[in-house]
């Protein structure tokens, strides 16, 4: 059995006028990552592995989550594809992980982490995934390699302003 969640970067900061991939969290995005993180020690996910898009903001949101669970920032795996990655790329990253680990957090990015996700819900529609929203899903397989097909079950979908 393994566990995925998706989770979207936080607030960024949307007056910074660089290159979008250099674009930093805002102050409302470094207080609702660790928020969010409590809320996964709440329900007693231990994650293994973070796997993240490079891009500034979903790496920070990334970072703010290990220190929160009291991981390490080396339990976070860069892969330059996730940067506005579209479903078809999701599906690649998940398939090429490795077996050992058993539940496993995706930061990245909209439109392609709200399509994804309701590409798995399958009857829950998502509108659309919040800054640091985080969908869950539980997966019977052993192999990541089997994602794709194998059958999910929705565990659940927060987000900073659902109280």
């Amino acid at each position: 059995m393994k566990t995925l969640l998706l989770i979207r970067h936080a607030k960024s900061d949307q007056s910074f006028f660089g290159n979008d991939f250099e674009r930093p969290l805002n102050e409302r995005g470094k207080t609702d990552a660790p928020v969010m993180a409590k809320r996964l020690l709440d329900k007693k996910i231990k994650l293994d592995l973070f796997v993240s898009s490079p891009a500034k903001r979903a790496k920070k949101t990334a970072e703010l989550f290990c220190q929160k669970l009291n991981m390490k920032e080396d339990d976070i795996l860069f892969i330059s594809k996730l940067y506005h990655a579209s479903p078809e790329i999701f599906y690649e990253v998940i398939e090429e992980l490795d077996n050992k680990f058993s539940t496993v957090a995706i930061v990245s990015h909209n439109p392609g982490i709200t399509y994804f996700a309701n590409d798995l819900s399958g009857s829950k529609v998502i509108d659309n995934m919040p800054t640091c929203a985080i969908f869950a899903i539980k997966v019977d397989i052993d192999k990541w390699s089997d994602f794709a097909n194998a059958k999910k079950e929705y565990l659940f979908f927060d987000y900073p302003k659902n109280i």
